[in-house]
């Protein structure tokens, strides 16, 4: 018998947090991964030149980059630390060869740190989440030149709406569809990530919208499970071990066009303390049983 391609397969960092960069893809090249989605963190500890080396010497690519974004703030110095920040992060970005940048675009400027209560001082419009949005296609406009220079694509992420109020202020594809039409689709794109977007009653329709629009820059992959942590940022769980039904969502980001790799980024201080090859070998194996065969099989880009 043949054995299954599972090259499509990305090993987010953030799956394997408690593992350094090089760790991280020596466990996901042994596995038989194709590639990696690193985080700045991991990448800054080596340098982005010393990341790009370690990612090669392991036979593997990046798939994307996570994450840029924090587009939210209303005042000036806010703005140009957002600008300076997401600058350096595509330099990081083309340097370890990945062709996506993720966006997390940030939440109000009320919050006083995620996952916690407002400022005490926030204003009115600190709480103005239509301001808020409007504010993000501002910062995509002063940064898409500046991406486009990089050879970089701005990839937006909604995330849950259980987020909002910390992190993310886009909650559904077809809001990050949105923000991204003035732009090339080569500029700006959309990751699919089933964690946040499962619930959408409108899923199947801003999938196909953004396959039409060749936006889908990246398909996530995780599941959603209960009860959830103290801190709900880790309630993320192993695909087939909760509540979405991934033939379904893999099946319209396939029939979309999508044929690019597929990351497994989970937040979970269970999985965290595992063994990181321990970690590898069930995402790839749950990738290959329950995301896989939906996917038609086909090779990712490049390969």
């Amino acid at each position: 018998m043949v054995p299954t391609d599972l090259r499509r397969a990305s090993l987010n960092t953030a799956t394997v947090k408690h593992a350094t960069l090089a760790e991280a893809c020596e466990v996901a090249a042994a596995t038989g991964f194709g590639a990696v989605g690193p985080w700045r963190d991991r990448v800054q500890e080596v340098g982005a030149a010393g990341a790009a080396r370690i990612i090669a010497d392991a036979g593997l690519v990046a798939s994307s980059l996570c994450r840029g974004g924090f587009l939210t703030a209303r005042d000036d110095g806010g703005i140009a630390a957002a600008l300076d920040e997401n600058a350096r992060a595509f330099e990081e970005a083309a340097t370890i060869g990945a062709p996506e940048l993720i966006f997390v675009v940030g939440g109000l400027p009320a919050m006083s740190a995620p996952g916690a209560g407002p400022r005490r001082d926030a204003e009115p419009a600190d709480r103005d989440l239509v301001a808020a949005r409007a504010r993000v296609a501002d910062r995509l406009a002063d940064l898409v030149p500046i991406a486009r220079d990089h050879g970089v694509r701005i990839v937006l992420e909604p995330l849950h709406p259980l987020f909002a109020a910390d992190r993310a202020v886009i909650s559904t594809l077809g809001q990050a569809l949105d923000l991204a039409e003035p732009f090339a689709p080569e500029e700006v794109g959309v990751v699919v990530d089933t964690y946040h977007v499962w619930w959408d009653p409108a899923l199947r329709e801003q999938i196909e919208r953004a396959g039409r629009a060749r936006r889908i820059a990246s398909y996530q992959v995780c599941d959603w499970i209960l009860p959830l942590a103290a801190e709900p940022l880790n309630s993320r769980g192993h695909v087939g071990d909760g509540y979405i039904d991934f033939a379904t969502v893999s099946g319209w980001v396939c029939d979309a066009g999508y044929t690019g790799y597929v990351e497994t980024e989970i937040f979970n201080e269970e999985i965290w303390s595992a063994p990181p090859e321990a970690t590898a070998a069930t995402v790839l194996s749950r990738y290959e049983n329950h995301v896989h065969p939906h996917l038609d099989g086909g090779p990712a880009r490049g390969l």
